[in-house]
């Protein structure tokens, strides 16, 4: 992903550090009860009869209804099958719809690769390669540079290179996020930078070349006590650029802009040490539709 303004992923300012909604759906259920009825010759109320066979039934019909929704839950690890691909043609998926496609077994060091020659894989990309540029990764040299030749098309990783070791290895620019002049966290601070991609969309798609965007949350800080840049959360859109190039799509440029930012709720921000212990416990996802 390339960047110009944008903060943390290559551009000239890195500026913009990182800074839910519940609903339930409830009914009634009303039952209508049937009063013996309908008088005998003796003007008694009839009471009616249980017979076995109703009974039997009834046992049938519940154990028919657990095997089907225990079948329905099962969830097979295989892949999808015609019948599911047209139920999810004729639901009419959205952009970031599940398609059933399994995600890429591919690798590039620790980046996803072998993405689908098609709109699909294109925001696979785009959205593995949002989560990569935003990485804590960034400000290590050695891997900011694999990051780069895994991302960019060869000719603008070149191009690239020299300009993002500016931006990450600047003095001023480390102090003023509370970094090391090496990039590391300070002694008793874990650095925090995190991209979470929320969803992704195809705003051009020609064959070999794609726009995708994605929207994604991102958190960026300092966690631990006596953090002077505490760990926050910012909203973000980065349009990228990708050229299918040897087999894969990579990255040519990209923009980024602000939002779309959800009310926050009132949540008690978390204590520093269980912020810091969460990004050492929880591990990332590899972006696949």
């Amino acid at each position: 992903m390339s960047q110009g303004d944008e903060r943390g992923y290559g551009g000239n300012e890195p500026g913009g550090h990182p800074d839910d909604a519940y609903s339930t759906l409830g009914g009634t259920r009303q039952t209508r009860t049937r009063l013996p009825g309908g008088d005998d010759g003796d003007g008694y109320g009839r009471r009616p009869a249980r017979s076995s066979r109703s009974l039997i039934m009834v046992v049938g019909v519940v154990v028919l209804l657990i095997a089907a929704i225990a079948f329905a839950n099962q969830g097979g690890g295989g892949g999808s099958d015609g019948a599911s691909e047209k139920k999810s043609e004729a639901a009419g998926a959205g952009p970031t719809a599940a398609t059933g496609t399994k995600p890429v077994q591919g690798k590039n060091g620790t980046i996803a690769s072998g993405f689908a020659h098609d709109e699909q894989g294109a925001q696979s990309a785009a959205a593995n390669y949002a989560v990569a540029l935003g990485s804590a990764e960034m400000f290590d040299t050695d891997r900011r540079r694999e990051i780069t030749t895994a991302v960019y098309a060869p000719d603008v990783a070149a191009a690239r290179q020299s300009d993002l070791d500016k931006v990450y290895s600047g003095g001023e620019f480390l102090a003023s996020i509370g970094l090391n002049p090496d990039g590391a966290a300070p002694e008793g601070l874990v650095f925090i930078s995190r991209s979470n991609p929320v969803g992704t969309k195809i705003e051009k798609f020609a064959g070999d070349s794609a726009s995708v965007a994605v929207w994604y949350s991102a958190l960026f800080g300092l966690a631990g006590e006596g953090s002077k840049n505490p760990v926050s959360e910012s909203w973000y859109t980065n349009t990228f650029e990708l050229r299918w190039i040897n087999g894969d799509w990579k990255v040519t440029d990209f923009t980024q802009k602000d939002g779309p930012v959800p009310v926050g709720r009132d949540q008690a921000a978390s204590p520093a040490d269980e912020m810091a212990d969460a990004v050492e416990q929880f591990g990332g996802f590899t972006y696949a539709r």
